[in-house]
């Protein structure tokens, strides 16, 4: 499957952004997703994630309350949905997919088989 985020962008301290990334390639309800975020310096870190039944969704936990992720079979697009943005939420945001099988754990990137380009978020305090 290929994976293309967009909707990145800069934003000040307060606002929202609707990240989207779009699925190519193969049968996007094969698939578990989900988001992780890579700040200058920083390991690259989990985000968010949903199952390919909807299970879920999880979260870290620094963006519980304030990030929303979705999908939307119909049109094999994954969505992450920021709000009440902060400074420390600057990174570039990749998104994810695991083919179908067992033994998943959400926030282990090791756990996905194919990765998208990555969308840059800036906030701005």
């Amino acid at each position: 499957v290929q994976l293309q985020a967009s909707g990145g962008g800069s934003v000040q301290a307060g606002g929202s952004l609707r990240l989207s990334c779009a699925a190519s390639g193969s049968t996007f309800s094969r698939y578990d997703m989900g988001w992780f975020r890579q700040a200058p310096g920083k390991e690259r870190e989990f985000v968010a994630a949903i199952g390919w039944s909807g299970r879920g969704p999880y979260y870290e936990d620094s963006v519980k309350g304030r990030f929303s992720i979705s999908r939307d079979g119909a049109k094999n697009t994954l969505y992450l949905e920021m709000n009440s943005l902060k400074p420390e939420d600057t990174a570039i945001y990749y998104c994810v997919a695991r083919s179908l099988r067992s033994g998943w754990t959400p926030s282990n990137k090791y756990h996905y088989d194919y990765w998208g380009q990555g969308t840059l978020v800036t906030v701005s305090s």
